[in-house]
């Protein structure tokens, strides 16, 4: 019975197609056909529903409902998505600079902590503070990489632009002692609540982002994984 009564449904709606086939525009013909088959699944669902086959009711309910432009309903459908936390970013510090990288789209961002252009961002700086920046960064060694690490992803040739002081190499290596559990939270973009499972993914995903082999940075790499393997060692 329930067959036949669908059967019937297909066939009214082939009707009503045909007629509308003849005379409508292909928009008006597209927006036809939606709400034609939008109908047909609402009716099959119906007839499903009142013989108690509520499992299959359900979903095409829901997909009916959509063809139909109902909001909301979307669920109905039965399909499945898993959920993956938006604006995901991570942060490096270091003496003289506060760098972030957002995990969807690999963008990097930075804030100078010290120098003649302390509390400005790195994106409002120009190629000529920049480069000054950089050559003032060169007195940390962890922040001269870092903001290298950004200068890689923004200004490409800048290696060759940019003019050494001499001073390459010989900076201070201030905050080279152990990493903080904190530190290492904020590097993988992580509450400090998460699981091995959660880091093991973190540091997966970011190495997409920053491995040398992919043209990121050496230094964040690094960092990297060294905020992977300390939260580990403490789990």
């Amino acid at each position: 019975m329930i067959y036949l009564l669908i059967g019937v449904i297909m066939l009214a709606a082939l009707v009503l197609l045909g007629n509308t086939f003849v005379t409508a525009s292909p928009a008006a013909l597209a927006s036809t056909l939606r709400t034609i088959a939008g109908g047909v699944l609402l009716a099959i669902s119906a007839a499903f529903a009142l013989t108690g086959r509520f499992l299959l009711a359900i979903p095409l309910a829901g997909l009916g409902l959509s063809l139909l432009g109902v909001p909301g309903l979307r669920g109905l459908t039965g399909s499945y998505k898993p959920n993956k936390t938006a604006g995901q970013r991570s942060r490096v510090r270091t003496a003289m600079v506060e760098m972030e990288l957002d995990h969807d789209t690999g963008v990097m961002s930075g804030t100078v902590l010290a120098g003649g252009f302390q509390g400005r961002g790195l994106d409002d700086l120009d190629d000529a503070e920049l480069e000054t920046f950089w050559k003032e960064a060169a007195q940390d060694e962890q922040s001269r990489q870092l903001v290298e690490a950004y200068l890689d992803r923004r200004l490409a040739g800048w290696r060759e632009h940019f003019q050494s002081d001499g001073t390459d190499g010989q900076g201070s290596s201030s905050g080279t002692g152990p990493m903080t559990d904190e530190e290492a939270y904020q590097i993988l973009g992580l509450a400090p609540n998460a699981g091995d499972a959660e880091i093991r993914a973190a540091h997966r995903r970011l190495m997409m982002r920053v491995h040398p082999d992919q043209g990121g940075s050496g230094f964040l790499a690094a960092k990297i994984n060294e905020a992977k393997d300390t939260l580990l060692r403490r789990h």
